[in-house]
């Protein structure tokens, strides 16, 4: 419980520093709008276990580990695969990266205007 961040407020380079030095980011939200934050973490290369619900699956695809938010084992076993396996933290390490980076404000807008064009007359 020592080695656990929890943090509420700062700054990017501080953020980038903790992300990068995680040996696992975790997600067991329930209620999540995009996630943002998992997409940070597999961006800086930190392999992430998130909640099998709302949109983080479709956002992950099979960069991160899923798991029950409401079942702390399974939690905790995808935990110690990410901890006690170094194949499977890399494998996590290299997806997350390249999924993370499939995601861009350029490519948003870009799917935004083709949507609006093809909706608005």
């Amino acid at each position: 419980a020592d080695r656990i961040v929890d943090v509420q407020t700062l700054d990017d380079a501080r953020l980038a520093a903790l992300y990068a030095g995680a040996a696992c980011f975790l997600m067991p939200s329930r209620y999540e709008g995009f996630g943002l934050p998992v997409l940070e973490a597999m961006a800086s290369g930190t392999p992430a276990v998130v909640a099998r619900a709302t949109s983080l699956p479709e956002v992950v695809g099979d960069a991160a580990l899923l798991a029950d938010p409401d079942d702390v084992d399974a939690f905790t076993a995808a935990v110690a695969s990410v901890l006690n396996d170094p194949a499977e933290a890399a494998r996590l390490r290299a997806a997350g990266t390249r999924r993370a980076f499939e995601y861009s404000w350029d490519r948003t807008a870009a799917d935004m205007l083709r949507v609006f064009r093809e909706v608005l007359p």
